[in-house]
């Protein structure tokens, strides 16, 4: 007979395909994960993994397993929800991932709001510069800058949002002047490492006239650091700019980009009330700070 706590390290494994994964996934170490499956599956009778140069792939039986041992969990968090929507609050554990952008200069004021309002959530801002894989559980809800072509997610546009170009009053003070796009061509510009921009909407160059980086980074953050430095004139979201005062905007009338947030979620998910309501929640917090951000910026200008 298998106990919830071991199938609950047994998707971990099967979703991270490693223990490791597991275990960072779970906050245990790797060969307590070992164990653990390894007591599973003598309590079942049967191996569940093989070891694979790719990591730890399911057995047959493993396969068998896997639906049940998500039924399993999908009970568990039904009660849960149940019993913290009867008091009003959520609890537990949420893990957003989310680009570098989002999840540096909005999630942390929208989580700390959740989490103010909701002292038994956990939230955890998983910021990489690519795409999530929801399928194999990396985070619980994603956000994207657009929606997926393909999978069974569920879609939800949050918010458009505004980007300009921008330079540090320094850097403007001792350069060439700027008051037309094609003046930028004297310029360094500074952005994304161009084959490592992993979606089209991020991919600003072409407007600038400009044709290439002189200063690059697969990074937000990197890049906002380079421009606050004085390194050159770049693309940067408007909600950024209050968090970096060296910067000013400029050719606002010759170049404003508009792009969007889309929150992704597994389409098992939508069986589930408590991340639905998160998911509300996050929603209607980014909007929020993405509009107060922005009204900084234009009271400023």
């Amino acid at each position: 007979m298998a106990d919830w706590d071991d199938l609950r390290v047994f998707l971990a494994v099967a979703r991270s395909e490693s223990l490791s994964g597991a275990g960072r996934a779970l906050k245990l170490d790797a060969a307590t994960v070992g164990r653990r499956i390894a007591r599973l599956e003598l309590a079942l009778g049967v191996p569940l993994f093989v070891k694979s140069p790719q990591g730890y792939a399911l057995t047959d039986a493993g396969g068998r397993l896997l639906p049940r041992a998500e039924q399993a969990e999908q009970a568990v968090s039904g009660a849960a929800e149940e019993l913290g929507a009867a008091a009003g609050q959520f609890s537990g554990q949420l893990r957003i991932g989310a680009p570098d952008g989002c999840a540096n200069y909005l999630l942390p004021q929208v989580c700390a709001a959740l989490c103010d309002a909701h002292p038994g959530l956990e939230i955890q801002i998983v910021a990489l510069p690519r795409l999530f894989n929801l399928s194999k559980r990396e985070a619980d809800m994603a956000i994207a800058v657009s929606p997926p072509a393909a999978g069974r997610l569920l879609v939800q546009r949050l918010t458009d949002y505004r980007l300009h170009i921008v330079a540090s009053q320094d850097y403007l003070a001792r350069r060439a002047p700027i008051s037309r796009t094609a003046d930028l061509s004297g310029h360094r510009m500074i952005g994304y490492i161009p084959d490592m921009i992993f979606d089209k909407e991020l991919d600003y160059l072409g407007i600038t006239g400009v044709d290439a980086v002189g200063l690059s980074s697969n990074s937000v953050p990197v890049q906002l650091m380079a421009l606050r430095a004085g390194a050159g004139v770049g693309i940067v979201h408007d909600f950024a700019l209050p968090f970096a005062p060296e910067l000013v905007r400029i050719l606002t009338k010759e170049v404003s980009l508009t792009r969007a947030f889309w929150l992704i979620r597994h389409a098992d998910d939508q069986r589930s009330d408590r991340l639905r309501r998160l998911a509300e929640a996050l929603g209607q917090g980014i909007r929020r700070e993405v509009a107060r951000l922005e009204a900084l910026v234009e009271d400023h200008a």
